[in-house]
């Protein structure tokens, strides 16, 4: 890949057998601007198209060609046919200034993402819902520092997100009520408050009962780390390493070949060049054993 697709590759999701989108959140440190890419994992053959600034996240819809995007501060939707942008909805934290969206989720006809301070320093990002019924924008939380991995959970009847935001190092989960727009009691369920990296994008497994998640380390290293955690006990199960990469970003799951194999994007993001050349693999992504027994995946697309 490119230096500017390596420098901040996050959100690969599954398009269905072989196929994987991502986006580069920004093409360069300065830059303004990022991209959604589509990902043949049988040719290796990947598509860049700009997107009109920096994603956070890109899901595809029912509408084949279409995915929604948060982008700056705005949900839209991007026509990989013609390459052309439609804002649903904007002024996403517009209370605040330098935020803009990252990760989010789709659950039903409803999204849950979450923003981001550029300076990873005040808590005035928000966590939002974009409730499908109503086409309304919910502010759930507004101190966030860098909203990341989302994944949401029914046990006994209730739903409930589990949420990273990030600098915390806690995995924590709240009773979700989509028609009131509220959350519940936070919870920690994993504490990382330790670790030396970071927890950054994360994901459920097939069975919903164990997480996934990419750990951002934010020095060079020889490898990096993704995670799975048990959900239930917060216990430890698996490590995978990312050699030569420390910045692990997000994880996904895909059906490759009749497997299911986990997919990791890396960054390079604040390396020094002596951090870069220490970490030579930085900014790829990569392709590994799951793990996991084959189970079809239930990636939601957008109803759009």
């Amino acid at each position: 890949m490119s230096s500017q697709l390596r420098f901040l590759p996050e959100g690969p999701y599954p398009l269905g057998p072989n196929q994987l989108s991502w986006v580069g959140i920004q093409h360069g440190a300065t830059a303004t601007q990022g991209s959604l890419n589509l990902l043949d994992l049988k040719t290796m053959q990947n598509t860049s198209l700009d997107l009109p600034g920096r994603p956070g996240f890109a899901f595809p819809c029912q509408t084949p060609g279409q995915f929604i995007v948060g982008c700056e501060r705005s949900l839209g939707l991007f026509d990989t046919n013609d390459q052309s942008w439609q804002e649903l909805i904007g002024g996403v934290d517009d209370d605040v200034t330098n935020t803009i969206i990252n990760d989010g989720l789709v659950y039903q006809d409803n999204l849950i993402f979450g923003t981001k301070d550029l300076e990873f320093a005040t808590k005035k990002a928000g966590l939002y819902l974009y409730r499908g019924s109503d086409n309304q924008l919910i502010r759930l939380r507004d101190d966030q520092l860098c909203s990341n991995g989302k994944a949401t959970v029914v046990v006994d009847g209730q739903l409930s997100l589990i949420d990273i935001d990030s600098p915390t190092r806690q995995i924590v989960r709240y009773p979700l009520d989509i028609q009131a727009g509220t959350l519940g009691t936070r919870e920690v369920i994993i504490d990382l408050t330790d670790d030396p990296a970071v927890p950054d994008g994360m994901i459920l497994t097939p069975d919903g009962t164990r997480l996934i998640v990419a750990m951002f380390l934010p020095q060079a290293a020889t490898f990096g780390e993704t995670r799975m955690y048990d959900l239930a006990s917060g216990e430890l199960l698996v490590t995978w390493r990312t050699p030569l990469s420390s910045q692990n970003t997000c994880p996904a799951l895909v059906e490759l070949d009749g497997q299911l194999k986990l997919v990791i994007t890396t960054a390079v993001e604040n390396m020094t060049a002596e951090d870069q050349a220490m970490c030579s693999n930085a900014g790829k992504l990569f392709i590994g054993d799951s793990s996991l027994e084959y189970a079809v995946l239930d990636a939601p697309v957008f109803p759009r």
